[in-house]
């Protein structure tokens, strides 16, 4: 909405409140006038009421949090007050011509003394109600919100400042012995810190996991012929019973699979030799 729909807005809100309280007005008069109130004070008896209505309105759209809240209860208080004594404008057509009895503004009697004490107390209520609000209104301090390129460069000028006020690491000062010529002691400072590097890298690291395949080194894959000429050597000496495929396996390092078959050749050249002996 642009500036002059927003002006005839406001405009036409202003109307309609002030319409609503010149209605409200007329009887809120009345009602003072009831309860002993003189012909000045019944005429400023509205502006208590419905004039403390809008103190409060205007206090809830610049106060926040519980002062808000606060804000909102005085105003719904008085509201409510507003419209019980319109309300009982209506009931009573004596309050319109003034020949009711003062203080008297209802024919039960409990209903009567809570009108009439809701009456007399409203402009003591708007009196500490209103300067307190006004007191909030007054010490309230707004949060200052900062557009975000402002930001950004209060952000990067900060961080600069704070990179040239840094220090420096310390660096750390080599002794030269004086007995050391100065060719001699300009060799140990430029190597100090290769020593210290070192001697950092040396110390033993935890271990990290497993080694990825990647970082294994390759070994070199070995032929039938190899794994049978292992085998051979490594159960030259072992029993026929002995030659099981985990006995195979764990010798020459291979798989269950090839050790069974590396089992059964080496069980079937132990079984055919003596046959070929004896023949």
């Amino acid at each position: 909405m642009n500036r002059t729909g927003k002006t005839l807005l406001v405009l036409a809100l202003v109307a309609v409140v002030g319409m609503a309280f010149r209605v409200s007005w007329n009887a809120l008069r009345d009602v003072a006038t009831a309860v002993g109130a003189d012909e000045t004070a019944a005429t400023l008896y509205p502006f208590v009421v419905d004039g403390l209505m809008a103190l409060a309105l205007i206090a809830t759209l610049v106060l926040v949090g519980k002062d808000k809240t606060f804000a909102l209860r005085v105003l719904a208080a008085y509201a409510l007050a507003s419209l019980v004594l319109n309300y009982v404008h209506g009931l009573v057509p004596e309050l319109h011509g003034g020949s009711v009895d003062w203080g008297r503004l209802a024919d039960w009697g409990p209903a009567n003394w809570a009108l009439v004490l809701l009456a007399t107390s409203l402009p003591v209520g708007s009196i500490y109600f209103g300067s307190d609000l006004v007191a909030k209104v007054l010490h309230h301090r707004p949060i200052e919100t900062t557009p975000i390129g402002e930001w950004v460069g209060t952000s990067t000028n900060r961080s600069t400042a704070d990179l040239e006020e840094s220090t420096a690491a310390p660096v750390a000062v080599v002794e030269t012995p004086a007995a050391l010529p100065a060719s001699v002691s300009l060799d140990l400072v430029e190597l100090a810190p290769v020593r210290l590097v070192a001697a950092e890298s040396a110390r033993p690291r935890g271990a990290t996991g497993r080694v990825p395949d990647a970082a294994r080194s390759a070994r070199p894959v070995r032929t039938a012929d190899e794994l049978l000429d292992e085998a051979r050597s490594a159960t030259a000496d072992w029993a026929v019973a002995d030659l099981t495929a985990e006995g195979i396996r764990k010798a020459v390092r291979t798989s269950p699979a090839k050790a069974r078959v590396l089992r059964e050749t080496l069980r079937a050249e132990r079984t055919a030799a003596p046959v070929e002996a004896s023949a």
